[in-house]
């Protein structure tokens, strides 16, 4: 899904280390905030490859307080940084802050750190504006061999961030999620193949689809799959995305007629 460059990859394991290390002794330490934003930046530059000097900058004033760092590439803020000491917890005080940053400032990505815990998410504008959680680690726990633990990296990458890769992941988690693929069972075309293999086993027995639905609704699925706000969000998605689709065929196909109709008038 994310192709990480070799040159990312190979920077990881000495920086990570060296960083990782720091990191623990100021937990230990219980140093102050603004020493662990230092340490932050060092990590966003030697990690994640950013411009420590041109890319990263905790001036960046919104509603007339600062927030601890905002990474701007080509003269644009891409992501707010919210930061916390090493040693203190994150927590959803914390959240709230920096999402009333971003959403005061329009900028959609927000990431949650005390130099070891990292959370990314992305803001939804809207009334009211809400927000989703895309990704998280712990720094330390991290295996630098492992697929999924590199790509946790990469969302906060430089490289990263220029190929769009915390849009990329976040839309292939909106679909292939829970809710999304109980809407897709709960679908026609699904209960019409499980009705059918059904009867194939079972050509004596009557199912209706009816009852297959009801089965699925009533004893198979769990109800935090059938009801709440991300129900409601994969149904909206679904229904975009046949309505796209729809769209898509169609003109496909009058774009073949038409070259139909012009080859024949030839």
């Amino acid at each position: 899904m994310l192709k990480i460059p070799k040159k990312v990859s190979d920077r990881w394991p000495a920086a990570v280390k060296n960083l990782v290390g720091v990191a623990v002794s100021h937990k230990t330490k219980d140093v102050s905030e603004a020493d662990t934003v230092t340490l932050v930046k060092d990590m966003l530059a030697e990690i994640f490859g950013f411009d420590k000097y041109n890319e990263l900058t905790s001036e960046q004033q919104i509603r007339g307080t600062f927030c601890d760092l905002a990474v701007k590439v080509e003269g644009k803020i891409r992501i707010l940084i919210e930061v916390k000491a090493a040693a203190l917890a994150l927590n959803d005080n914390h959240l709230r802050q920096a999402i009333n940053y971003g959403a005061h400032e329009g900028i959609e990505w927000i990431v949650l750190t005390n130099s070891l815990e990292w959370r990314l998410y992305k803001i939804k504008f809207g009334q009211p504006v809400d927000y989703e959680h895309v990704s998280s680690f712990c720094l330390p726990d991290l295996n630098l061999k492992n697929e999924d633990d590199q790509r946790k990296l990469f969302l906060l990458c430089r490289e990263g961030l220029t190929t769009d890769a915390m849009g990329v992941y976040h839309q292939h988690i909106s679909v292939l999620n829970k809710f999304t693929v109980a809407q897709v069972i709960l679908g026609d075309a699904v209960t019409s193949v499980i009705r059918r293999e059904m009867r194939r086993y079972f050509p004596d027995l009557k199912i209706e689809a009816e009852s297959i639905a009801d089965l699925l609704n009533n004893e198979i699925l769990k109800r935090e799959v059938l009801d709440g706000d991300k129900v409601k969000d994969a149904q909206q998605r679904l229904k975009k995305a046949a309505t796209r689709n729809a769209k898509a065929q169609q003109k496909k196909e009058s774009t073949k007629n038409t070259e139909s109709d012009a080859a024949t008038s030839e």
